[in-house]
């Protein structure tokens, strides 16, 4: 498929209302990940509307595992016997003002958070490009937004609360079980159900966007440090053509006192004169106000607005994490590919992480570069260039999104997690009989 034709494919799907699914919604009758490109090995999905009713569906259950808003592409979530959805149980449990956290149950999104929190005089220290996938998913996948001094959305979580394997609740904070917290928190699913998160929170802050476009690739060679610390969150996107970043998407924040312009240049990148979609050719309806136009931190983090979202986003994506350091030498690696990734991308994103010391996290121990690839939906194609990238990446210890597309041999991805070990007898203490793994787990963290 060439890019016009995907093009008219993908705008007749731009912008859709965002639902709140509720506990009355029934099982589709053949169960697919958000952009299609997956289909779960059951039907057998059950809603659950409290934490009694799950630890019921966990004690009957032989084997089972949580589905969240679908938006992984891979199999992660998936099931042969049974899956559980926490959908419905999207309530705020308690604000703590005082201590700064919130308690919710894990079916809330962030779309569904972010207004509350607005309302009350608190923020998240940061979100992903799309505001509509769940606080506990994003959690457990260590899902991130971006920031140079921002770690990735799981490290907000000071506490969690699961229905583990025996059906037991198991409830586990930062600051009581400060030794087995960081392995609990991205727990991919393998610890059981998660059924509440408390966050940390800051006070709420505004924001401006501003957009520029075609920055020299030469300029990430000799000031990679300075663009991409330049404002609270920045984002490159690039098609790896051209020598140039297509759009450079720069989010800083407000602060009283202190006045912020943007400049009509920026590292030879000239500054947008109308709001873009990351992908230049598609309208930017459904994108988060641009042009410098203050606004809450909810609705400039994201790339994408809370009240519309695609309805099925046809695309696949892969996203592969390097060391900081080793930033520049990774992105010339990766140009030096252009002519086998771009006939079959989309549009690529660069973005920074801060370290953390979660045990799972693809940033643990090491502030990390994150290379975003969101590919035409060509699975034959992706497929045969994801190997091409990865040996690429090899050199950097190249750790991928575990929600995305990627082919790294199980031995190698267990090399990249020096708390592997750590994690498995974590699972062993709560799961001894595996309830909670599946196909994906099995093969990358046991094969």
């Amino acid at each position: 498929m060439d890019k016009r034709t995907f093009l008219k494919l993908t705008t007749a799907m731009l912008a859709t209302p965002l639902e709140t699914r509720g506990g009355s919604e029934k099982p589709d009758a053949k169960l697919t990940n958000w952009a299609g490109n997956y289909q779960y090995s059951t039907d057998k999905l059950a809603l659950a509307r409290s934490v009694e009713e799950v630890q019921g569906l966990v004690k009957k259950l032989a084997k089972v595992r949580v589905l969240g808003t679908r938006h992984c592409f891979n199999g992660i979530a998936d099931s042969k016997a049974n899956l559980i959805s926490v959908e419905p149980m999207d309530r705020v449990i308690g604000l703590d003002p005082k201590a700064r956290r919130i308690t919710v149950e894990a079916g809330v999104r962030y779309g569904q958070l972010c207004p509350y929190l607005q309302g009350k005089g608190f923020a998240l220290h940061n979100l992903a490009s799309l505001p509509h996938i769940s606080i506990a998913g994003a959690c457990a996948t260590a899902t991130h937004g971006s920031g140079v001094k921002n770690g990735n959305l799981a490290t907000a979580a000071s506490g969690i609360e699961l229905v583990t394997a025996s059906g037991d609740v198991l409830e586990l904070s930062r600051d009581k079980d400060g030794k087995v917290f960081p392995g609990a928190i991205v727990n991919l699913g393998a610890l059981g159900v998660m059924t509440r998160i408390t966050l940390d929170l800051l006070p709420t802050f505004e924001m401006r966007q501003d957009v520029y476009e075609n920055l020299p690739l030469a300029q990430l060679q000799d000031h990679f440090d300075d663009i991409m610390s330049a404002g609270y969150s920045v984002s490159l996107f690039t098609d790896w053509q051209q020598k140039r970043v297509n759009e450079v998407w720069l989010k800083r924040r407000i602060e009283k006192g202190v006045t912020l312009d943007a400049k009509k240049e920026f590292y030879g990148a000239k500054l947008a004169t109308k709001n873009l979609h990351p992908i230049a050719e598609l309208s930017a309806e459904n994108c988060t106000e641009q042009m410098g136009v203050p606004g809450p931190w909810y609705e400039r983090l994201p790339h994408f607005r809370i009240g519309f979202t695609p309805s099925s986003g046809k695309e696949l994506q892969s996203e592969f994490f390097v060391p900081l350091k080793s930033a520049v030498e990774a992105i010339l690696a990766i140009e030096r590919l252009q002519d086998k990734v771009s006939p079959h991308l989309m549009i690529s994103e660069l973005r920074t992480i801060a370290a953390d010391e979660n045990w799972m996290s693809t940033c643990y121990k090491q502030a990390s570069l994150a290379i975003h690839f969101t590919w035409k939906p060509d699975w034959d194609s992706v497929r045969k260039v994801l190997p091409l990238i990865e040996k690429e990446l090899a050199p950097f210890k190249v750790r991928p999104h575990w929600g995305k597309l990627f082919s790294v041999a199980p031995a190698i991805l267990q090399e990249r997690y020096e708390k592997l070990a750590d994690f498995k007898r974590l699972l062993k203490d709560h799961d001894p009989q595996g309830k909670f793994r599946n196909d994906f787990l099995d093969t990358n963290l046991y094969g």
